[in-house]
């Protein structure tokens, strides 16, 4: 998908502050961070939200998650931190392209948003 900008920066055609990368995910840091630590992981295949990814490659969900967690805890997030996967526009998605947000480096507040 070549319009899509997360496609784009998984084929190197978009440079990103990258963290992580796998031949399942890519993780780099938001470019407009909303914590200390506010990284993006997604997977390196397109799927444009967390529910048909889930429904297609269950498997690559949980390489997601578990990309995430290996970020978290590379990123010195021992205090805590938080994993968001925003879905569709009314659940505050902007690019539709499958991502969690990895959230840390102060406290979290409830509710978010």
């Amino acid at each position: 998908m070549s319009e899509c900008l997360f496609c784009r920066i998984v084929a190197g055609e978009i440079p990103a502050d990258e963290v992580m990368r796998t031949d399942e995910v890519v993780a780099f840091r938001d470019i407009a961070p909303q914590a200390p630590v506010h990284v993006l992981v997604i997977p390196a295949k397109h799927y444009p939200d967390a529910m048909s990814m889930s429904t297609a490659d269950p498997q690559l969900a949980g390489h997601l998650i578990k990309a995430a967690t290996d970020v978290a805890t590379a990123e010195g997030l021992e205090g805590g931190y938080r994993i968001v996967l925003n879905t569709g526009d009314d659940g505050g998605q902007t690019v539709h392209h499958v991502h969690a947000h990895v959230l840390g480096g102060r406290a979290m507040k409830w509710p978010p948003g």
